[in-house]
């Protein structure tokens, strides 16, 4: 007999990035890497319409990227959280992406 699937989710996924094309690409590769333990559907990505695409979307959990400043990402979170009080939130480290590449990003 096999051991029963332990896979949580769905996770459901709003971006908040600058550069859509580069998030999409690099959630993508985070889906994948983490597929065996996690279902993750990213919904959108938006700049400057976070009220209205986490007010259509309700996501479970929202990313904002690395060219956010510490407080624009607190912002950013702060405008989820009024529309879903129970939202998870992930700031990435301002800055990694350019430092490190997106192979930070993703591991």
């Amino acid at each position: 007999m096999s051991p029963v699937s332990t896979r949580r989710g769905p996770f459901r996924l709003v971006t908040v990035n600058t550069a859509p094309e580069r998030a999409k690409l690099l959630i993508g590769r985070m889906i994948e890497a983490l597929e065996g333990e996690y279902e993750i559907i990213h919904l959108d990505n938006c700049i400057d319409e976070v009220v209205p695409k986490v007010s259509e979307h309700t996501p479970n959990v929202l990313f904002s990227a690395s060219m956010w400043t510490a407080k624009e990402a607190q912002d950013i979170h702060s405008l989820a959280k009024s529309i879903v009080p129970d939202i998870k939130l992930h700031a990435i480290l301002t800055g990694l992406q350019v430092e490190r590449g997106p192979d930070a990003i993703v591991e």
